[in-house]
């Protein structure tokens, strides 16, 4: 068994609302035998009021998923395991404040302030391994929204997720660290063996394989 495969890893998932990444953290984590993490969303109290009014609540609901994610990351890296995690920190700045600041969602001020805050918290965190980016296009994100029937989410604009595919191919294009970028459109993890297989492939190469 190589060096590699006997150390503990670190490995993250990122992609849109939609893009398949809980799904895969568990198949992956099972395949692997290592510990999955899963963003909050069931106990967020933000989130519902957010969707109904993006504008009053924004900057709550932000702040929440960042101070959420911060000590769930420290906690992880106390931790003598490999583990997999679903959704990065990093996403929470560069992608969705970003978007919110953008539309006119978030006022400048509570962006900055955001921003501030999160360059100083994310300075005490070590990146992931491999970060996987499960790239999707918007037609596959709603068809995948809807058939999981959450409710706060039937109210997400067309131009809310266009708008964070965009910042997601600008910000994986400048993440600085290893990274896995796996097109999801024509892939269905949860039903299809072989579409798992492709991707388990891709990440077994990329963190035990020649060119890792």
């Amino acid at each position: 068994m190589k060096d590699d495969q006997t150390k503990h890893k670190f490995v993250a998932i990122a992609g849109n609302i939609g893009a398949g990444k809980s799904s895969l953290t568990e198949l992956i984590a099972k395949h692997f035998g290592w510990k999955p993490y899963f963003e909050s969303v069931d106990d967020n109290p933000y989130l519902s009021d957010f969707y109904e009014d993006m504008r009053r609540w924004s900057f709550n609901l932000q702040v929440y998923f960042l101070s959420s994610r911060f000590r769930h990351q420290k906690e992880l890296m106390r931790k003598e395991e490999s583990y997999i995690q679903d959704r990065t920190i990093y996403e929470d700045v560069e992608i969705f404040a970003k978007n919110l600041y953008q539309m006119g969602l978030m006022s400048e001020r509570d962006y900055k302030n955001y921003s501030s805050l999160f360059h100083e918290m994310t300075e005490y965190l070590q990146p992931p391994d491999l970060l996987i980016y499960l790239r999707a296009g918007v037609p596959t994100l709603v068809k995948q929204i809807q058939q999981r029937g959450r409710d706060y989410e039937t109210t997400i604009r067309i131009d809310y997720l266009e708008g964070l595919n965009k910042l997601y191919e600008d910000w994986i294009g400048r993440y600085p660290h290893d990274k896995l970028i796996i097109e999801t459109d024509n892939l269905d993890f949860v039903n299809s063996r072989e579409d798992l297989g492709t991707a388990i492939g891709l990440v077994e190469q990329r963190l035990f394989g020649l060119f890792s």
